[in-house]
């Protein structure tokens, strides 16, 4: 008879947010799949849970992935953990429940914190619909496609960012976005936990004199609806000037700003130029 696999949530700071029932299935689990299994020792360490671990992250999630499917299948039970948060959310345990339900494995899930729900929680904008839109890719095409899917997004947006990657990510959302509301949420249920609601354009300005530590998440509001659009000559030019900033032409920046904003090219082009 084959064994289950378990989707267990964990922290994503604070030990204490770690519920009871996930502490009774990592300690009747067979094994545990980690994420990172020296992250996850300090977490069966301090609920004194001693298990074997495999590991199970990015990289080797194909040829673990069959491994660990194979030891289900001859009855054990697996747990898969992350470092933080809800496994199979923007991360490869995905594809692990994937795998396993296509091969008729039960997947059992044991709720826990995720960053993306108590970032939306605490930020104060829009709840009812929201898009989880993960990491921008840093490869640029990726990333360009990604941020035009957005530009019309009328649902609040959340996105994760480490801290290396926070300007770069700022300043292309201001330039695809223009200067929406936006949370930028830091060290989520930590001791240093901040909560900092802003604008884009005052979020780039900040973060570039000041160096961006811990993980964050940010939490945008949508595109107001066509009615709600107003934007002046000199906030487009503002908008114009980051896309060249960022490697576009001034005639194509120019263009893109105009499309987005519905003002003329000609106008956008001449402040820009001084012509």
């Amino acid at each position: 008879m084959s064994g289950k696999l378990y989707v267990v949530g964990t922290p994503i700071g604070n030990l204490s947010d770690f519920s009871p029932r996930a502490v009774q299935v990592l300690s009747q689990a067979d094994f545990i799949a980690a994420e990172d299994t020296r992250v996850t020792l300090k977490l069966l360490n301090h609920f004194g849970i001693k298990k074997p671990m495999i590991s199970y992250f990015e990289h080797n999630r194909r040829e673990k992935g069959e491994i660990i499917l194979e030891r289900i299948k001859n009855g054990e039970d697996c747990a898969i953990v992350t470092d933080a948060g809800m496994p199979a959310i923007s991360d490869p345990g995905e594809e692990l429940v994937d795998l396993c339900l296509s091969s008729g494995i039960k997947v059992e899930a044991v709720p826990g914190p995720t960053a993306f729900a108590t970032a939306v929680a605490v930020s104060g904008l829009p709840s009812g619909r929201f898009t989880f839109e993960g990491f921008l890719s840093m490869n640029k095409p990726s990333r360009r496609e990604h941020l035009e899917s957005i530009t019309d997004e009328k649902r609040t947006m959340v996105f994760y960012e480490a801290p290396h990657k926070l300007r770069a990510t700022l300043s292309d959302l201001y330039a695809c976005l223009g200067d929406r509301r936006i949370a930028v949420i830091k060290e989520l249920t930590k001791i240093h936990e901040t909560v900092e609601r802003t604008t884009l354009s005052l979020a780039c300005e900040k973060y570039s004199n000041e160096t961006p530590k811990g993980e964050y998440v940010l939490v945008i509001e949508g595109a107001p609806s066509e009615s709600d659009k107003k934007i002046s000559l000199e906030e487009a030019v503002l908008l114009a000037k980051e896309l060249v900033k960022n490697g576009a032409a001034v005639n194509e920046a120019a263009k893109e700003t105009a499309k987005r904003t519905k003002l003329k090219k000609g106008d956008i082009y001449k402040a820009l130029t001084g012509e």
